[in-house]
């Protein structure tokens, strides 16, 4: 599957659905904190092979008359215990980190009217075991809501931005422009079933970054939730030992401010 169709598919396969039961709660949007939520995973495996896992989000927004305020901060760690032998043939017990990023993202919209806004958004993201292990960007974009259904709602902000990135193979800092796009998309299925899909696309000279974030949320109540997420990143420019898409999989417990 190519690159393209990857980070598209989950937004076409929504498109069909439009006749799911409606998930709008109007008494959630009465509080400026709307939006704001976290989740949490963990795995742990124990025996021949010791493994442990872990990934958290925390998703903030703040309403203030025509100003809305957010940030996004999230974080995996991996780590993985295993046999080995030195030259005298004695076995030891070796454990090796193989993720660590943490990535955090802030924005503040001033609304123009329904669902057209001005923004400003910086990001910032550290990963060992990426070519760049450093990207720091920030934009500035015009937002707008293309589709605004009962069950299914479409954002999207398009605009310029300048990035600056750490290079770990050849420990080179480059600073250049970008253009930056931001799809945000939400399907609700049923009454306590919500689909999402999110869409990063950041565009520059000398490499393009996209993200593309899919889950299904089911609520267990008000507050508590499960999530099956699926993650795909890629970098046009990468290291040649380097693969230019990463996927994560995740199943977490997501909770919800009200």
């Amino acid at each position: 599957m190519s690159l393209r169709a990857s980070l598209l598919l989950p937004l076409l396969l929504t498109a069909p659905m439009a006749w799911a039961d409606d998930t709008s709660d109007p008494a959630a949007m009465t509080s400026p904190w709307s939006g704001s939520g976290g989740e949490l995973g963990f795995a742990s495996a124990r025996g021949n092979s010791t493994t442990e896992s872990f990934n958290g989000r925390l998703k903030l927004r703040y309403s203030d008359d025509d100003w809305v305020h957010s940030m996004d901060l999230f974080g995996l760690r991996s780590s993985a215990e295993y046999k080995q032998s030195d030259d005298n043939g004695a076995t030891y017990r070796k454990r090796q980190t193989t993720a660590n990023r943490y990535t955090g993202s802030a924005g503040s919209a001033l609304q123009l009217g329904e669902h057209r806004q001005l923004t400003a958004t910086v990001r910032y993201e550290s990963d060992d075991f990426a070519t760049y292990d450093r990207q720091g960007s920030f934009g500035l974009g015009y937002g707008t809501r293309l589709i605004d259904g009962e069950r299914l709602v479409l954002d999207t902000q398009i605009g310029p931005g300048v990035r600056r990135t750490h290079n770990s193979e050849t420990d080179e800092s480059r600073t250049g422009l970008i253009g930056r796009g931001l799809f945000d998309l939400k399907f609700g299925i049923t009454s306590n079933t919500e689909l999402v899909n999110t869409l990063l696309v950041e565009s520059g000279s000398y490499n393009t970054f996209a993200q593309n974030d899919f889950g299904v949320s089911v609520a267990m109540n008000s507050h508590f939730a499960l999530k099956a997420g699926w993650q795909a990143r890629y970098n046009s420019d990468v290291a040649q030992d380097k693969r230019k898409t990463d996927t994560l999989t995740t199943m977490n417990v997501v909770y919800s401010f009200k």
